[in-house]
């Protein structure tokens, strides 16, 4: 047998041999997403580039999931690993009947996937945000590893899919300006927001990094030096491949003017450690070699650490020797799986009001009426990234195959999202006088934030002018509020909403974000109680726009619930649910601690309703204010647990000893003592998580010594 086709042989032994079969020209092509076969070797053309951010993405029929913000908000680590296996599971099937009928090489068929997205939504305006598992540090990795191993899979010869952490580094919009911008983050903000995510996926096994378009410290993020060299590579040991954004080698030359044209481009970023294109520009790597820009040898090292992941794959080993290769169609869109997307977009809605307790809803209302641009609207159930399923179960459509016989139900669209509604009678007022509960579904759809191209009614390129809903669809929800007997808001959207007099108007308020293809039965599951609602929000949300600081600005001052000082519309972690949870009898093993001692801590949870909860318990440390840019609080650690009615559950954290150290301003982490508090509860400390009907927190006092 061939070497590099005996699965017997070591992987490196394989690789170097396969290496020495192959053409200058035909190394290069394995550089670029798109490979061409290589038929004197009996090697079949294979492409890249393939997404799954929220399921199976642009490859026909699949389970469409909830979008990653919502998923973010379930704050449920096993959850999210469920998702991303299932979505594995189905890349899987489909990837193995492409091959079986002879459609090697199409884009979007493969079995590397570019994602999970774990760049910091630092600012709502980003029209990406959605893509992200929001604002914090912690949060992002832990689920974004999780989702990682979900793709990944545990057989211990091969992958199920490869997972790609992205965008290396730094990288939050705005959108319109992605392809030229040069961030100069702090080193405290480097350490201490934008990398601590990417080295826990690196750490814990990623097989690919994808580099971001801007410049990071002068050097473009897909040719850094220090990004992918001494962080990625030496200080954090990743022995994986790196994958440059789609066109983001040709913005070198033609945006950040750091390279004269499109072969040094290429050389330049394969010198400096990335080894795929996304894009045609590695093609040039021919020329670069004959100007002595860059060595057959360099382009070895890149085109190795691709052929390791292939052989990772299987690719280039019999089906039969690949356990993954046996996953039967039939999973692609099944039963279980819309059970998983419908448990999982239940799980990620968020409560953020509920007066005299209007919801649940009682079993046999009498009348109800449906109303609002993305009640009906598919858009706002896919998100960006998304797959394609033939049963999306819109909210509307939700709520209809719930009500039961003799609830009279209509539905209206209300207005239209974001342009002014014609003017004269509108019938949907006198529709909501005659209903004894309205169901206002508002907010954003894809059309409105998202990626630079695909946000069609963008004005700018994806990302928001303001984080407020359009301002047609405000005073549509305040003429609505005169007609209505009992108002519930649904909004839809992928980030923040500054709803502050939305949120007065309405006598309950839920934030559906986009929920995939069982949304609206999941919609209709919260609103009846099947469900009791159970997600928490991943990002704060000021009360308007102008609390933000500036969109092009990268400092974490004033940003998120770590440094910013002005009050919340609604806090990070912070959602309601249909039980009464009272934490009690918060401890700490020890309340003074050194250097080298790890921090543990326990609270009792007590469910005093007849209502069985699952809550996100989330662990905070609250340091003292040692200096401005002191983080007002830092998230150590959160578990998801059930609590049944009535019951009683106590739920214990330990904390290692270096997550209670504080980054400096030379982005070192420091040991400071000093006294501070150890928060246990619902959402991030702060009064106004109170003031919305949080239960109240345990404060434990900490020495550090």
């Amino acid at each position: 047998m061939t070497p590099y086709l005996d699965p017997r042989l070591p992987t490196a032994e394989r690789i170097s041999d396969l290496i020495g079969r192959l053409r200058l020209a035909e190394k290069i092509n394995q550089l670029v997403h798109e490979n061409t076969s290589i038929e004197r070797l009996g090697i079949p053309a294979y492409n890249w580039w393939s997404e799954a951010c929220h399921g199976v993405g642009r490859n026909g029929r699949a389970t469409v999931f909830p979008q990653v913000i919502a998923l973010a908000a379930t704050w449920d680590r096993e959850l999210v690993f469920q998702v991303a296996s299932a979505t594995s599971d189905e890349a899987r099937a489909k990837f193995h009947a492409a091959v079986r009928a002879g459609f090697n090489g199409q884009q979007y068929q493969g079995l590397t996937f570019w994602t999970p997205n774990i760049n910091i939504f630092r600012d709502p305006r980003w029209g990406r945000g959605q893509e992200t598992f929001g604002e914090d540090p912690f949060l992002t990795g832990e689920l974004g590893l999780a989702m990682v191993r979900g793709l990944q899979g545990n057989d211990p010869l091969h992958l199920k899919v490869a997972a790609c952490a992205k965008h290396f580094a730094v990288h939050s919009g705005p959108e319109s300006e992605r392809h030229s911008f040069d961030v100069h983050p702090s080193a405290k903000d480097l350490a201490e927001t934008y990398l601590p995510a990417f080295e826990k996926l690196v750490r814990g096994g990623v097989e690919a990094v994808m580099g971001a378009y801007n410049r990071v410290l002068g050097e473009p993020a897909c040719a850094s030096r220090f990004l992918l060299g001494d962080v990625l590579r030496g200080r954090w040991g990743f022995q994986g491949h790196v994958v440059s954004d789609c066109g983001a080698i040709d913005d070198f030359h033609q945006h950040h003017r750091v390279t004269p044209h499109a072969a040094a481009s290429a050389a330049l970023a394969v010198k400096n450690g990335c080894d795929l294109n996304c894009g045609c520009t590695f093609n040039d790597l021919s020329v670069a070699v004959k100007e002595g820009l860059i060595t057959e040898a360099e382009i070895d090292t890149a085109l190795s650490r691709l052929l390791a992941t292939k052989f990772k794959l299987g690719l280039f080993d019999p089906e039969e020797k690949v356990a993954y290769a046996r996953i039967p169609t039939r999973v692609i869109g099944s039963r279980e799986n819309r059970l998983l997307a419908r448990h999982a977009a239940a799980a990620s809605f968020v409560l953020l009001k509920n007066e005299r307790d209007l919801l649940p809803l009682p079993a046999t209302p009498a009348s109800m009426l449906v109303v609002g641009p993305t009640a009906a609207n598919i858009n706002a159930l896919l998100g960006n990234y998304y797959g394609i399923n033939p049963d999306m179960v819109t909210f509307m459509e939700g709520i209809a195959a719930r009500v039961p016989e003799g609830c009279r139900l209509k539905y209206r669209p209300g207005c239209p999202i974001s342009q002014e509604g014609a003017p004269g009678i509108n019938y949907t007022f006198g529709a909501a006088g005659m209903s004894e509960y309205v169901v206002a579904v508002l907010g954003l759809d894809p059309t409105l934030e998202g990626e630079e191209g695909d946000s069609v009614a963008s004005p700018l390129g994806g990302d928001r002018v303001r984080i407020e809903i359009p301002e047609n669809q405000r005073r549509f929800l305040k003429e609505l509020r005169k007609h209505s007997k009992r108002l519930i808001l649904v909004l839809t959207g992928g980030s923040a909403l500054a709803i502050p007099e939305e949120h007065e108007l309405a006598d309950a308020v839920i934030y559906a974000w986009y929920p995939g293809c069982e949304g609206g039965n999941a919609l209709a599951d919260v609103l009846f109680g099947d469900v009791s609602p159970s997600g928490r929000l991943p990002v704060t949300v000021p009360r308007r726009t102008e609390d933000l600081p500036a969109f092009s600005d990268y400092s974490m001052r004033g940003r998120t619930y770590r440094f910013a000082t002005t009050e919340p519309l609604y806090p990070f972690g912070f959602g309601l649910s249909y039980g009464k949870i009272v934490y009690r009898h918060g401890q700490l093993a020890r309340s003074q601690l050194n250097a080298t001692c790890a921090l543990r801590a326990s609270v009792v949870l007590h469910n005093e309703s007849d209502t069985a909860v699952d809550e996100a318990v989330q662990c905070y440390l609250v340091p003292p204010a040692f200096a401005p840019e002191t983080p007002r609080s830092l998230l150590l650690d959160f578990k998801k647990v059930h609590v049944a009615a009535r019951a009683t559950v106590q739920v214990d954290f330990e904390i290692p000893p270096q997550a209670l150290h504080l980054i400096d301003a030379s982005g070192q982490p420091t040991w400071q003592p000093g006294d501070y508090t150890v928060h246990i509860g619902s959402a991030s400390p702060g009064h106004r998580a109170l003031a919305l009907g949080a239960p109240v927190p345990q404060q434990l006092p900490l020495t550090l010594a």
